[in-house]
């Protein structure tokens, strides 16, 4: 059976899993970057459910997958907006990690160990969250046509990944594993990143439209990520299911 699974990057990121949520560890860059994921994310539902009041729990009723969960960084968050939430990951150690974050945390959230291709579509999802996962996986076809069978139909899907560009292998490459040391050397292979209209091909051919697309960088005066028209390092893509 055809796999999603690159079996080299999940035992990379299996040997990382106990520092999913060490703030100042490994994972740190991850952590100054979810804040600009979810706001992302979370204005965009708003717009597209037309969700007008700002009440804590304003995600309850939607049901999300977030795929390549990792330790749950971004489950939980989406989980304490209300929302219902599953998280899958290849790594079994991501997963037992993400479950005892998530118990201590009172969070209840169903994690499983296992890929989209293998994971049961009988359960439709009203939203998936693809980040930074896609240049991780083997199959980028495959891993998008399983996420389009999970998803309801007028779903929406946000992927988030890095271009394949000349300024994203200085940046992400050569400045973030070897100079800056923000992620450890050879976390990302340059080879595996994704242009933005390869990806849209990818999505076009399964009957996604895109919605919106933004560029996401780091400012570094003010030590934080925003949103940006600039497409040439990462990128996030809303797309609806037709």
């Amino acid at each position: 059976m055809s796999t999603t699974i690159n079996k080299e990057e999940i035992q990379k990121f299996s040997r990382l899993a106990d520092e999913w949520w060490d703030v100042n560890g490994k994972f740190k860059p991850l952590h100054m970057f979810n804040p600009i994921r979810i706001q992302y994310i979370t204005e965009s539902i708003k717009k597209y459910y037309n969700i007008k009041n700002d009440k804590a729990n304003f995600l309850e009723g939607l049901n999300i997958l977030d795929i390549g969960c990792g330790g749950g960084l971004i489950s939980e968050p989406m989980s304490r907006l209300g929302a219902k939430v599953t998280g899958i990951d290849a790594s079994e150690k991501n997963i037992e990690i993400a479950k005892l974050h998530s118990q201590k945390s009172e969070l209840q959230i169903n994690y499983l160990n296992t890929s989209p291709e293998n994971l049961d579509d009988h359960e439709k999802y009203d939203i998936i969250l693809n980040l930074e996962i896609v240049e991780h996986v083997d199959n980028v076809n495959l891993y998008i046509k399983s996420c389009y069978k999970l998803l309801k139909k007028n779903g929406l899907m946000f992927t988030a990944t890095l271009n394949r560009s000349f300024i994203s292998y200085i940046k992400a490459i050569i400045g973030a594993e070897y100079i800056l040391r923000w992620l450890p050397i050879g976390t990302h292979d340059w080879n595996k990143f994704i242009k933005p209209e390869e990806l849209e091909k990818y999505l076009n051919q399964e009957k996604f439209t895109t919605i919106d697309i933004k560029g996401l960088k780091f400012n570094l005066f003010q030590k934080k990520w925003e949103k940006t028209d600039d497409l040439s390092v990462n990128y996030i893509i809303n797309s609806l299911k037709n």
